[in-house]
């Protein structure tokens, strides 16, 4: 693992939090959804990858080769990859970067995150990635650290998403990248309605099949709903302190990735 120690705080939720928030389409107590999200990835670990390219039919590489290619990350460079579960941008970077860069995969969920390292001790990955467990919304990181910082499939769990893009931004360097890849709004109508049913009725159907665990797949159907459209999610990257902040739509809209720099 890594030198790094994260803020404890991040990781011990304070018990007199009384705010609520969604988790899926319930509304719960902020501890509760910290709570909720980790028992949901606890349980997905493993199968993570296989439901991953069953789900959107391998599609997903295509979304992370495009996120690596806007990255701008180049030889040497030092990358957050936030949500990092089992490293496949991590993979990726760590090649970009070499010997002379780091990654840090970060998950706040340590099921996710011993996947994630023993996926790529597999691999043959070593010196220049690090493992950290952390809490997006309270990085462990000094300011001004990283090149770029990413975050896949990983926005939407959180709880606090405005607190977690101020901590993106207070670790990049100026001139840094962050880039959020994340569902999103499908832009045609009949595409959103065709989404809908392959979302409610394809994926748990999929999850009790091959994961044993349908409620899971359901929550995440829920959690993308919920998530902010594109402009929306946009003008939170400029709140946090980002300029030239944009998107990417993807296969219709039901992917987006957004960028934003550091000024």
């Amino acid at each position: 693992m890594s030198d790094y120690t994260p803020d404890q705080s991040a990781q011990n939720a304070d018990n007199s939090k009384t705010d609520t928030t969604h988790f899926g389409y319930k509304t719960v107590s902020t501890t509760e959804k910290e709570k909720h999200v980790a028992d949901v990835f606890h349980s997905v670990a493993a199968k993570y990858d296989m439901m991953n390219d069953l789900m959107s039919m391998g599609i997903h590489r295509l979304w992370k080769r495009f996120a690596i290619e806007m990255s701008g990350v180049r030889k040497g460079h030092t990358v957050l990859d936030i949500a990092g579960g089992t490293g496949d941008l991590t993979m990726k970077f760590a090649d970009i970067v070499g010997s002379d860069g780091q990654v840090v995969l970060a998950d706040i969920n340590d099921s996710m995150l011993k996947v994630g390292r023993d996926r790529l001790l597999d691999k043959g990955y070593g010196s220049n990635i690090e493992y950290v467990q952390a809490n997006a919304e309270e990085l462990p990181f000094p300011d001004n650290y990283f090149d770029c910082v990413s975050i896949a499939f990983g926005l939407r769990n959180v709880t606090d998403k405005d607190k977690a893009l101020g901590s993106m931004c207070r670790v990049l360097k100026p001139g840094g990248r962050l880039l959020v890849l994340e569902f999103s709004k499908p832009s045609n109508d009949l595409l959103a309605k065709a989404y809908d049913v392959y979302s409610f009725t394809a994926l748990p159907l999929m999850g009790r099949l091959v994961a044993g665990d349908s409620g899971s797949y359901e929550y995440l159907a829920e959690s993308i709903r919920m998530h902010p459209d594109q402009e929306t999610l946009k003008g939170m990257l400029e709140n946090a302190g980002f300029v030239r902040a944009k998107y990417h739509n993807m296969t219709g809209g039901i992917v987006a990735l957004h960028s934003g720099v550091k000024p």
